[in-house]
């Protein structure tokens, strides 16, 4: 089992997305994604998605708003992955010029799903929007999204 965070970080009706172009043998290759990764030894979610997004772009965020946990049975390597997906508007702080796993981009929220997304991604976006809370399962296979459930606290 796999503790992993991704952020939405938002300003001006835009969201900082990471467009997966740079690592070898990577999952989302080709994907945009949200900022964030895996939980380290004795992390709690809020202090994982702090340092990953700190890590991956060079802002320092304030106050991430968890909205969802999302599970993926078997998504990488038949292993199980268990993400908080936080949200947030404070930080600051300037992205960096490059990272080490894609470009930095921050994208029009009405563009954003005109981008290359995971299937998944596109149903919890809109859930992030529309709950104050929610727990969701996506079943992936080969790459493609067979089946997923949600649950509206």
């Amino acid at each position: 089992m796999k503790l992993a965070t991704s952020c939405y970080i938002t300003k001006n009706n835009k969201t900082l997305m990471l467009h997966r172009i740079k690592k070898e043998n990577d999952i989302h290759e080709g994907k945009w994604v949200g900022l964030g990764g895996k939980m380290e030894a004795g992390e709690t979610p809020e202090e994982c998605i702090i340092r990953e997004v700190k890590e991956e772009c060079g802002l320092t965020i304030k106050n991430p708003s968890l909205k969802g946990i999302i599970t993926f049975p078997g998504f990488k390597n038949d292993e199980d992955w268990y993400v908080f997906l936080f949200t947030t508007s404070e930080f600051e702080g300037n992205i960096f010029d490059t990272s080490d796993e894609g470009e930095l981009e921050w994208i029009n929220n009405d563009e954003i799903f005109s981008l290359n997304l995971w299937e998944g991604d596109k149903l919890f976006m809109d859930w992030m929007l529309k709950y104050k809370f929610f727990s969701a399962k996506f079943i992936y296979k080969e790459g493609k999204l067979v089946d997923h459930s949600l649950i509206v606290y």
